[in-house]
């Protein structure tokens, strides 16, 4: 059985920390406390007549009606923030690209680093496994505005704004900030 809005609504109250709470009680289920559980990658799921759903996509469904087809990619990266204002629905590419940085990554902006034998920044992107050098710079706001023009370049539209090299840019004013659809 497909689990609808309005079954979704009937199950759960929401609450705006994201958190959905069961309005029912029966079996191992209590009217009134938290639905669904933690699991190792961080994300909250819940049981259904026995299938296992991810609480942000229920989340979704609660508020927009519909299940999603594609992704569900939290925007600041936390995947147990399931807040309906940090949920967007979105392609496999956009949310791989809303991930963050790598542990060595030093510069604080993904796919900028420092080339030490050079002595200058340098610009890099992955697209489809492949690897791509976007060029040398002296100066670090240089290679990070390389990166992002090539992000927009390839029409990476609506993953912008969760883009460090975007965020980088908006914050020391390199670029004008501008509005992109949710």
């Amino acid at each position: 059985m497909k689990i609808t809005q309005k079954t979704a609504k009937k199950l759960f109250n929401y609450r705006d920390d994201g958190v959905l709470v069961w309005k029912l009680g029966r079996g191992p289920v209590k009217k009134g406390r938290v639905a669904g559980c933690l699991n190792h990658d961080g994300y909250y799921m819940i049981g259904i007549n026995g299938k296992i759903y991810k609480r942000s996509r229920l989340v979704w469904l609660w508020h927009n009606g519909y299940m999603p087809e594609n992704q569900i990619d939290h925007i600041n990266r936390n995947p147990s923030s399931d807040r309906i204002e940090n949920l967007r629905e979105v392609s496999s590419q956009c949310n791989q690209r809303n991930c963050g940085n790598h542990k060595d990554n030093t510069s604080g902006v993904k796919g900028v680093c420092f080339d030490r034998n050079r002595k200058k920044w340098m610009a890099h992107i992955r697209i489809m496994k492949k690897y791509y050098n976007l060029g040398r710079y002296a100066d670090f706001d240089e290679a990070v505005l390389a990166r992002l023009a090539t992000e927009q370049c390839l029409g990476w539209e609506g993953c912008d704004s969760s883009s460090p090299a975007y965020q980088y840019a908006k914050k020391y004013n390199l670029i004008k900030a501008r509005e992109f659809p949710k």
